[in-house]
């Protein structure tokens, strides 16, 4: 089980006992889940035997009870190493991870597994989230798992397609007349009044645990290595946090010698205020009032986590990125053809990024360089849609081959 010790305020330190809480009573700062590290003793042999799921990291994630897990087998997912786009970008160790064949195709299902868990470790009668997207799905299935009843919360004229799949999985969703902000605000209220674990609001202190072990398994899949640089599509900022704190505890654990890896901000442009305070030189994130980006899972103007994604960027010396809409529609395109692997525009995000950084030679040739493909391709076909080439239409006769088959 996972050795938690306390939370601790991110601002202040603070400390609390590990409960239903979330923001710091002193400061209002968000609260991070802190373990007992001199406790914990793992060995790279510790694995061979465990669960393929980011479950095998258990003493590293907030459950007190093992049994209390739901895994629908989140994480654990593909580190492919790159060979068609690492020769066409001219990379000799470019590694994909790829979190595109999670069970709801999202990275979400790793926050979402430990939320839910944790959700039913404090006997909540119900979760849900206020999500548009695939926190929404990866909440929704991870709850029919759990079989608890999961409430999604939208802005009332949202289009019909982008709540299917959380629909599907059984959720209730609520539309409500207004805005995203107005239903994560009703959400957050009937939180408390009715038992509810919103697992990005009050069981976030938790929820984003799930998140670093994109840090974990990348170095496991490395043999036990972190990797030179890292490129990471960004939105709040808190996966980009959480993958560094993955890699931080694994040295506080044993696991990793050491850490030196650059951590890159993916951004697209039209929403991107982390990329732009480090363009800038600034030491604040000034918010984007109306975002525009083919990327709309990580189009968030005012990013909760952004002051703390641009210290981290700062301090492992990465850089930040924000291509335009084509470049992403470039960039799926790319590593379809390049590795098999058809992404969502967050991911066209990170591979137009690494182009970039290799065009400014902000890369080195030789370096272990990951790029997180954090959902897939078939949420979203319209983004390249218009793009791809029309079938070729030929008469029912062998000849009519030619032409196609001999070129």
């Amino acid at each position: 089980m996972g050795e938690v010790s306390k939370l601790v305020c991110r601002e202040c330190n603070e400390e609390y006992t590990p409960t239903l809480r979330h923001i710091c009573d002193e400061c209002f700062g968000p609260l991070d889940t802190v373990y007992d590290y001199d406790s914990i003793d793992l060995a790279p042999n510790s694995f061979t035997d465990r669960v393929k799921s980011l479950w095998r990291y258990i003493e590293l994630l907030p459950l007190n009870d093992p049994g209390k897990a739901v895994d629908l087998g989140a994480g654990f997912t593909p580190l492919q190493r790159s060979i068609g786009l690492g020769e066409r970008l001219g990379l000799k160790n470019l590694f994909i991870k790829n979190d595109s064949v999670n069970p709801s195709f999202s990275f979400k299902d790793r926050p979402a597994t430990v939320a839910v868990s944790k959700s039913l470790e404090f006997n909540l009668n119900a979760v849900g989230c206020p999500s548009t997207g695939n926190l929404a799905a990866a909440t929704a299935a991870h709850a029919a798992r759990a079989q608890l009843p999961c409430y999604i919360f939208v802005p009332s004229d949202i289009e019909p397609n982008k709540i299917v799949q959380a629909s599907a999985y059984g959720a209730q969703v609520v539309a409500v007349k207004g805005t995203y902000d107005d239903a994560n605000r009703m959400l957050t209220q009937a939180a408390d009044m009715y038992k509810i674990g919103v697992v990005n609001v009050n069981i976030r202190s938790y929820y984003v645990e799930g998140s670093k072990t994109l840090g974990f398994e990348v170095a496991e899949q490395l043999g036990w290595k972190a990797p030179d640089h890292v490129i990471v599509p960004t939105a709040s900022g808190a996966l980009l946090c959480a993958i560094k704190k993955g890699f931080d505890e694994l040295v506080k654990v044993g696991l990793l010698d050491d850490c030196n890896t650059k951590i890159t901000a993916a951004q697209g442009a039209g929403c991107a205020p982390i990329v732009d305070a480090i363009k800038k030189g600034k030491d604040f994130i000034t918010p984007i009032e109306t975002p525009r980006t083919l990327a709309k899972s990580l189009a968030i103007g005012d990013p909760g986590d952004g002051i703390y994604a641009l210290n981290t960027i700062k301090d492992s010396k990465g850089f930040a990125e924000d291509p335009v809409d084509q470049e992403i529609r470039d960039g799926i395109r790319l590593l379809a053809k390049s590795e098999g692997i058809y992404t969502e525009p967050a991911g066209g995000v990170s591979i137009a990024v690494l182009k970039r950084l290799i065009d400014d030679g902000n890369i080195d040739r030789d370096e272990n360089v990951v790029c997180y493909i954090t959902g897939n391709g078939l949420k979203t076909p319209e983004a390249i849609s218009s793009q791809l080439p029309k079938p070729i239409v030929v008469e029912p006769d062998i000849q009519s081959l030619a032409p196609i088959l001999s070129r």
